[in-house]
């Protein structure tokens, strides 16, 4: 009934995924102001509330002084105090001050320095440093640093307050703070220190463990200082290949391959194994990973596929999503996912380069001022894509039964997992234990989803009751740990529980922040696991787990009906009216 419809989005998707180089308009200022007042907004779009962060001061400070200044004002005045960078790309509302008596402190403009110490294999980089330009300024010095997300889109303070990470097991991990050796911090201090003050957290002081991963709530972070590597060469197979053994082989993979992960498209049954770790620096290859994701789209295209979106959604066409999702995965095996040989196209496996070339990457985040007919495909500017993203991380004697009860769920019905498998599918990544107090406790294993997310906070999803099942198996059954920078808000309930060095941390927040200063109701919500709505709709938006039909939509036909595999979940459930209701 819908192919004519396909058939257009088939074309956009190819046009999409062009190997052409484009660039696009560089993301907004999250700091919107007018002549009256200021917001801070998400790189993504709403907040997973929907309420706007309204800010009263902003501060943008440009050296260290200034950054502490910032801070004794504050301080001075009983003012709250937050921290936002440049790119605001933390989900939950981490950086949203209080609505009274508040301040914010953007470190766009701090970000001027990158001291790199090479007889000690080290860098020291002011907060605001974007990830891209550390990483390129340490390979031109011939080091690399070894850990880094796959998004680049962060400041290195944020990076690490946040907890963001690669995938690996090896050496000291694939998350950022792990490889952190050094942190100056600014907290509030007494008049006679003039109410502020820079402290220094070396690589034995214990506050490092609670520095390293703060959620912005211990202090204002000023630099940051990483251990580095001299500078090496990565090579990158990706295997297509069957789902059936994931939970037999995840393990194997990890320990096997330095930087690896796994991408299981639980609706095409396949998983994809990237095969990636070291190589002698002076094998040949010149190899770019430009993941197809975080490249810039042609406007006009992103906003058809979310057009597209819509209409599968409005139709309910299980179908229509299943050939977006087909579509994706066949082109991104064409094109290797955006791995480039020669930092122009893929012409095979292996792709060879140089760590900083193949760690990370967005290119969406960079434009000529020429070029306005292109962004990263989620700017909230072009009306284009728009989703929600749920990452769990699991302690390892658990994942493999999750693997398999995500199967069961899986073979009910393939097709209610194409809205997954459009996106990225499901991606399976290693992290290492950490000695950070909201660090994992363990070696761990992490899984990232993204998925339609409605323009209106008050429509339901197609096949939602999958994803919903989905994310309370992980959190509740399986007891896994959100992602601190991503997930909805049900994610984060009785999150305190999951961290046996928590009260550490709010031992070490209490000597550095007595007054609780840099703390607030939006960042409390998630540290502490309190927020919990019970309103109409509130579980559309992941703001409760349903307990009432209410809580879904009703007068749309979703009802709160319990999980197929995992009973105990509570689930918005599409039920079609009766033909003696019509």
């Amino acid at each position: 009934m819908y192919c004519s419809r396909w058939l257009p989005v088939v074309i956009q998707l190819l046009l999409w995924c062009s190997t052409a180089p484009v660039h696009g308009i560089p993301p907004r200022d999250p700091v919107q102001c007018n002549n009256t007042s200021c917001a801070l907004y998400n790189s993504y779009g709403p907040w997973g509330d929907r309420k706007d962060c309204d800010v009263k001061t902003v501060a943008y400070p440009t050296t260290e002084e200034e950054l502490r200044s910032a801070v004794a004002y504050a301080n001075k005045n009983k003012l709250k105090l937050k921290v936002v960078s440049k790119f605001s790309h933390t989900i939950p509302k981490l950086a949203c001050p209080p609505s009274q008596n508040s301040m914010l402190i953007s470190t766009a403009k701090y970000d001027s320095r990158i001291d790199i110490d090479s007889a000690n294999l080290a860098v020291t980089a002011d907060a605001g440093v974007a990830l891209r330009e550390l990483i390129d300024k340490v390979e031109e010095a011939g080091l690399s640093l070894v850990a880094a997300p796959y998004w680049e889109g962060v400041s290195v303070a944020g990076m690490i307050t946040t907890g963001a990470h690669g995938s690996s097991w090896w050496g000291n991990g694939g998350a950022a703070h792990d490889h952190v050796v050094g942190i100056s911090m600014i907290v509030p201090a007494n008049q006679s220190e003039g109410y502020a003050k820079v402290i220094q957290i070396g690589a034995q002081d214990q506050l490092l463990n609670a520095a390293k991963v703060s959620l912005g709530t211990l202090g204002v972070i000023s630099k940051v200082k990483f251990s580095l590597e001299k500078g090496f060469k990565r090579s990158i197979t990706y295997n297509f290949t069957d789902d059936g053994l994931i939970e037999n082989n995840f393990m194997e993979h990890g320990k096997k391959y330095e930087f690896g992960d796994i991408t299981w498209y639980p609706s095409k049954h396949t998983a994809v194994y990237r095969y990636d770790g070291r190589v002698p620096v002076d094998t040949p290859g010149d190899g770019v990973n430009d993941f197809l994701g975080f490249r810039s789209n042609e406007i006009p295209i992103s906003q058809s596929v979310r057009t597209s979106e819509k209409l599968f959604e409005s139709t309910k066409s299980v179908n229509g999503k299943c050939t977006l999702a087909a579509t994706t995965l066949a082109y991104k095996k064409l094109i290797a996912n955006g791995l480039k040989n020669n930092g122009m196209i893929f012409t095979g496996f292996p792709v060879v380069g140089r760590q900083g070339k193949m760690q990370t990457s967005g290119s969406c985040l960079y434009s000529p001022a020429a070029r306005i007919d292109a962004s990263c495909a989620w700017d909230p500017r072009i009306k284009g894509l728009f989703f929600y993203e749920s990452t769990a991380i699991f302690t390892v004697p658990k994942f493999g039964d999750f693997i398999k009860d995500v199967r069961k769920l899986r073979d009910i019905k393939p097709e209610n997992f194409c809205g997954i498998d459009h996106y990225n599918g499901i991606m399976i990544r290693y992290i290492k234990a950490s000695s950070a107090y909201l660090g994992q406790p363990e070696d761990s294993v992490v899984i990232d989803f993204n998925y339609y997310r409605a323009d209106d906070a008050s429509t339901p999803r197609l096949n939602e009751d999958v994803m919903e099942e989905v994310e309370q198996m992980a959190f509740f059954k399986y007891g896994a740990r959100p992602h601190w920078a991503k997930n909805r808000n049900l994610a984060f309930l009785n999150v305190r529980s999951k961290y046996p060095n928590f009260n550490k941390f709010i031992a070490a927040k209490k000597q550095l922040d007595p007054e609780n200063m840099l703390s607030g109701e939006w960042s409390d919500e998630i540290l502490f696991g309190t927020g919990n709505v019970t309103s109409d709709g509130c579980a559309l938006e992941g703001l409760c787990i349903c307990s009432e039909d209410r809580h879904c939509s009703p007068s749309k036909g979703y009802f709160c009906k319990p999980g197929l595999v995992y009973t105990e979940a509570r689930v918005c459930r599409y039920s079609a009216p009766s033909s003696s209701n019509l």
